[in-house]
């Protein structure tokens, strides 16, 4: 089973598909550090995330808990506060990674991040992870039709730097506190996700092929097609919201609340029939979500399927020896 903690919903970023920063959350709400205590142990992956989560001053202690818990932890940010991203990574070395979300080339990522120098900050942060050795360090970019042709420029960076490349597309939440991100062109946006899953599929690295199958499903999502593969959100994977809520996801349009751990054991929320209710919500959900999150379990529990599909393509590449492609999109049923 997989976690994601979002410890804050504070940010100092006015980002264009989130208004989050016109809805303080007072700081005095978020869960504290001992709560961490109750998850489950045993987890195969805790994404720490926000909000911005460099925010809090005891992260520290967060991270220290959360450790305990899960075989590999990453924590999303968007790189701003570059000596408390250090400390950290100074304290805890390759037992924790990074991702620094970068929503474009300078003017863009400024622009829709709200933050005059965003860019060079968050570059900064990551130039100065990769000089100390961390490892698992990388890019995370939100795509939409106003930085969409920026991606494949940011990924040629991320990959000369020998850096992950993460990849979402534009969408609605309950707690970006809007309803109005939409595209526009949604065509010439898939295309842009094929073309990065083209050059992920020409790497040597299996876990970029697999990134490949899975941005072909950020395409299928843009251009409004179904899940390629099941939601088991609430299943597979949980979320921690700073309120202490438990929730199978934060890409509903409405909370959906398991249980408060505030108030009982993980394992009685878990098995509760709150819990149950908010897994059958699951099953009828129609948005359709394709984010790492979700995706990625449900690519791992069904692993046959995006492994046919990457070695099609891997020997496509072969006999044509490298040359361009077409790539078989990827698609829910009908």
């Amino acid at each position: 089973m997989e976690a994601c903690l979002i410890v804050t919903y504070r940010c100092n970023a006015k980002c264009y598909m989130c208004n989050t920063w016109q809805h303080p959350y007072k700081k005095s709400d978020e869960f504290t550090p001992d709560l961490v205590d109750k998850l489950p142990d045993g987890l195969k992956f805790i994404n720490i995330t926000g909000g911005e989560p460099f925010i809090r001053e005891d992260l520290d202690e967060i991270i220290e808990k959360a450790l305990k818990k899960t075989e590999r932890l990453v924590i999303s940010n968007n790189g701003w506060f570059t000596d408390r991203v250090v400390k950290l990574a100074e304290k805890y070395g390759n037992r924790i990674g990074f991702r620094i979300s970068i929503e474009g080339l300078p003017a863009a990522n400024d622009e829709l991040r709200g933050i005059k120098d965003g860019f060079d900050r968050g570059l900064r942060t990551l130039l100065t992870l990769k000089g100390m050795g961390i490892k698992d360090i990388g890019f995370g970019m939100t795509v939409s039709d106003r930085n969409a042709k920026d991606m494949i420029e940011l990924y040629r960076l991320a990959d000369s730097m020998g850096l992950e490349f993460a990849t979402a597309t534009t969408h609605n939440s309950f707690y970006f506190h809007t309803t109005d991100n939409a595209l526009v062109e949604p065509e010439k946006v898939a295309l842009e996700f094929e073309r990065v899953a083209f050059e992920l599929l020409k790497t040597k690295k299996l876990k970029s092929w697999f990134r490949a199958y899975f941005n072909m499903g950020l395409a299928n999502k843009v251009r409004g097609g179904k899940r390629p593969l099941p939601c088991e959100v609430g299943s597979d994977v949980f979320f921690l919201d700073p309120a202490g809520n438990i929730m199978p996801c934060n890409g509903s349009d409405q909370p959906m609340v398991m249980g408060n751990l505030k108030n009982d054991s993980f394992d009685t929320i878990w098995q509760s029939e709150d819990a149950l209710k908010v897994r059958e919500q699951v099953k009828c959900c129609d948005k359709e979500c394709w984010m790492i999150g979700s995706a990625a379990p449900a690519m791992k529990k069904r692993i046959s399927i995006p492994l046919k599909w990457v070695i099609k393509h891997k020997l496509k590449m072969l006999k044509n020896k490298g040359q361009e492609i077409c790539l078989d999109r990827v698609t829910g049923p009908k």
